[in-house]
């Protein structure tokens, strides 16, 4: 089935660099959507923006967590691509630590990165969504939004801040064409992942191997899911078919967990 978008559209994807965003953009752009991504790695983000061709629009080194460069940077943004109609936040970090090990400074950075970052971008781009009388955001949370993991309380906090804002977002716009949802990937194949089995070789000493599989163990189906995967979520988010799904946080993971 093809689906439909809205003519000319626009989209925006933060941390567009790798990994889900990437895929994202890849996605969106075969699609024909003209697509701009914004992050903290330029040579990364250079790397994406060749592989949308003609669909590339504009590419900014941003820090999603300050406000004065999300403002500013938004309106680089639509004033060398065009009006915002899909904004993707995908920009995030996760960093783990034991609950009484975990302080102030972790506690601060993983909200901004996971949380206030969403809200700033969001703020900067769904008023005038809404004035034009359609748009749609799409929120990467986690599964970590939808139940809990142990040592990473932080970020679990973070995601779960996410998924209620998505919520409250929905309803505050749903009268005014925009709609609001997130994804909530499992643990997925991205270079977030090799940092955590990264982490799990560092201070356990297992092999690379069964790091990765100990991260895969918790998906029924045994494995990663891959980024193509969450991507294809977030393109029928986007699509005109998608108009009455709104305030949702679907799980792309495997069974791992449910959503009534």
């Amino acid at each position: 089935m093809t689906r439909k978008f809205w003519p000319n559209a626009h989209a925006l994807i933060t941390g567009g660099g790798s990994g889900i965003g990437a895929a994202s953009a890849r996605a969106l752009a075969e699609a024909g959507i003209r697509i701009s991504i914004a992050g903290r790695r330029p040579d990364a983000l250079a790397t994406t923006a060749a592989s949308l061709g003609e669909r590339a629009g504009a590419v900014l080194s941003m820090d999603v967590t300050d406000e004065i460069a999300v403002t500013e940077g938004i309106k680089r943004i639509e004033a060398e691509a065009g009006p915002i109609d899909i904004l993707v936040n995908n920009a995030g970090k996760a960093l783990s630590a034991p609950f009484e090990k975990t302080d102030a400074a972790l506690w601060s950075d993983m909200l901004a990165s996971n949380l206030s970052s969403v809200f700033l971008v969001t703020q900067a781009v769904v008023p005038g969504m809404a004035q034009r009388g359609r748009g749609r955001v799409i929120n990467v949370a986690s599964t970590a939004g939808l139940t809990g993991y142990s040592y990473v309380s932080a970020y679990v906090a973070a995601k779960h801040g996410v998924v209620g804002l998505t919520r409250a977002l929905a309803l505050e716009y749903a009268r005014r064409g925009v709609t609001i949802n997130a994804v909530c990937p499992g643990y997925t194949d991205t270079p977030l992942v090799a940092e955590a089995a990264a982490n799990i070789v560092a201070k356990t000493g297992r092999s690379e191997a069964e790091a990765r599989a100990a991260l895969a163990k918790v998906n029924p189906m045994q494995r990663l899911v891959t980024s193509g995967e969450v991507a294809d979520t977030i393109l029928w988010l986007a699509s005109v078919g998608a108009s009455s799904i709104n305030g949702q946080s679907i799980a792309v993971a495997g069974g791992e967990v449910f959503t009534g």
